[in-house]
């Protein structure tokens, strides 16, 4: 069974619940951008490509079951839409690159409003199947990557957060590339950071190797450099992107820069995968990327199911317990920036990008 983040048909908008995520799959609609909005914030849907998506597909939804007497009430509807959306997310490129493209559609497309709906929903949901697309090529092209690079005798890998299928519309960025290369024989063994103060290694990317019957081994983020000096047969980290600026620089959850100096020290290859969606040619480097901060309760608290004095999950009783002391204060920083030189490659539906003798990666040519 293939994992499905979202479910969408004409009319209407599912999406899985990840904050309910490992123990319990629950699909929530979204019936308007305001749900959207809320969803993305909250991160019950999250992953830089799902998050875009599924802002484009609720607006879809709420256009198709809402009235307009003019083109330009439609127009004027997305366009304040599609602004209210990005500020859901601001880190991810993705979304805001998806508003622009559509805002850019409907205001280039002429005839009555019925015309310009169908138009917008016809993009939004050729940007779902897209994505699924432009995921697996991410996984064919770090698949030849890695044999060209690492060889052909298998081994083991390391990744952060999730980056699968339930932050895509399918088959996932980084996890694709473990994916393809799992299913190529190569992959030895998988490592998942919990990724920490979410947890979305833990609760998500470890129900999706479970699921795929890929091998592997969750540890906390803070074992990431001992790991890597007992465990030689790990020749690679790979890791998605929420932005990419023009030099390279990338933009992803946190802890990802610290991995990408480990990686240095041990010589492993460290490698980014993100569609094209997510390079920001506007941005020069990693210094303009805009770094979310979130809420404190994040960090200080816990939420899952209660476990009973036998070891027991009771799924049906969930409570959220506060791990810190009382009255500390809190940094919660969503995202950090990996420096271009510390980056090996980055791999996109394109092809690979490497940097040149002067260590630039020309990331423009893949547009």
């Amino acid at each position: 069974m293939v994992l499905e983040a979202i479910k969408y048909t004409p009319h209407s908008l599912a999406i899985l619940d990840q904050l309910r995520l490992p123990h319990e799959s629950v699909y929530f609609p979204i019936k308007n951008s305001v749900d959207a909005f809320n969803a993305i914030k909250s991160m019950t849907v999250r992953g830089a490509p799902a998050i875009a998506i599924v802002a484009a597909l609720a607006l879809a939804v709420e256009l198709a079951n809402t009235e307009f007497e003019s083109a330009d009430d439609v127009r004027e509807f997305v366009g304040d839409k599609l602004k209210y959306l990005v500020t859901s997310r601001p880190t991810a490129v993705n979304l805001s690159d998806a508003a622009r493209k559509l805002e850019n559609l409907v205001n280039e497309t002429d005839g009555d409003a019925t015309t310009v709906v169908r138009a917008y929903i016809t993009a939004a949901e050729k940007m779902l199947v897209d994505d699924v697309s432009d995921n697996m090529n991410i996984g064919k092209n770090g698949l030849e990557w890695a044999k060209k690079t690492i060889g052909s005798d298998k081994f083991s890998i390391l990744t952060i957060c999730n980056t699968g299928s339930l932050a895509t519309a399918g088959y996932g960025t980084a996890l694709g590339i473990i994916r393809s290369i799992h299913g190529d024989g190569l992959l030895s063994h998988a490592y998942a950071l919990e990724t920490r103060p979410y947890n979305q290694g833990s609760r998500l990317t470890a129900y999706e190797l479970v699921h795929d019957n890929i091998p592997a081994t969750l540890i906390t983020d803070s074992m990431a450099s001992v790991l890597l000096k007992s465990h030689p047969e790990i020749k690679m980290i790979v890791v998605g992107a929420d932005r990419v600026a023009k030099n390279g620089d990338t933009a992803n959850k946190i802890g990802t820069y610290q991995l990408s100096i480990v990686a240095k020290h041990h010589g492993v290859k460290f490698v980014v995968a993100a569609p094209t969606t997510s390079i920001d040619i506007q941005t020069k480097t990693g210094e303009g990327i805009a770094i979310e901060q979130r809420n404190p309760e994040e960090l200080v608290t816990v939420r899952g199911p209660v476990v009973d004095k036998d070891g027991k999950v009771n799924k049906e009783e969930a409570k959220t317990v506060h791990i810190a002391a009382p009255g500390i204060g809190v940094w919660n920083p969503s995202f950090d920036v990996a420096p271009a030189t510390l980056i090996d490659a980055i791999v996109t539906e394109k092809g690979v990008a490497e940097k040149d003798q002067n260590g630039e990666f020309h990331l423009e040519s893949f547009l």
